[in-house]
């Protein structure tokens, strides 16, 4: 396969990925998972999920960070720009149209439950990812004390995911320094 068509490949996966996601980078993952792990095997299920926790803990869209760790991957930093065009591209003409004809529409209570619609189907989709990230992630007693300690902290006293992740990749390397040496 040639690089353009290599490209081209990672292109279109990521637009795919782009135009058939509503909510953003949490409602993304089943897609993400589908197109880069079952059909293309650039990734495992591991990998996936290591990227998209590091993608929750850089700024900016998780579905860009996710698009550039997968495309630099695969092609170095020519695949990384191909999978960023072809992930933002779809979003790019839809807000483009929307914002050109939203105003005029919104007013009219099909349009509006079509909304309200897309909002509950983005709610499926999100616990359906946090499901198959639990079953990936959680393997034991311990990685399940760490996610409910993370749960606690955001849920009942509001912290930022940002110290939580954080703390979360310290007690994994502390635990895991600590498996080692037995």
């Amino acid at each position: 396969m040639t690089q353009l068509r290599q490209l081209l490949e990672i292109i279109w996966t990521f637009f795919k990925i782009g135009a058939l996601t509503f909510g953003g980078g949490y409602s993304m993952l089943p897609m993400l998972q589908r197109e880069t792990v079952e059909r293309q095997h650039w990734l495992d299920e591991n990998k996936l999920a290591d990227y998209f926790a590091l993608s929750q803990c850089l700024p900016g869209l998780i579905a860009v960070n996710m698009a550039v760790m997968i495309g630099y991957q695969q092609k170095k930093t020519a695949g990384a720009v191909a999978a960023v065009i072809g992930v933002v591209l779809p979003s790019f003409v839809v807000i483009l149209i929307v914002a050109a004809l939203l105003s005029n529409y919104m007013h009219i209570a099909a349009v509006a439950s079509a909304f309200a619609g897309i909002r509950v189907a983005v709610a499926a989709l999100v616990i359906y990812s946090v499901y198959g990230m639990f079953k990936n992630g959680v393997k034991d007693w311990v990685a399940f004390v760490i996610f409910i300690v993370a749960l606690i902290l955001m849920l009942l006293f509001n912290i930022s995911p940002i110290p939580v992740i954080i703390g979360a990749a310290i007690a994994g390397i502390l635990i895991g320094q600590m498996r080692m040496c037995r």
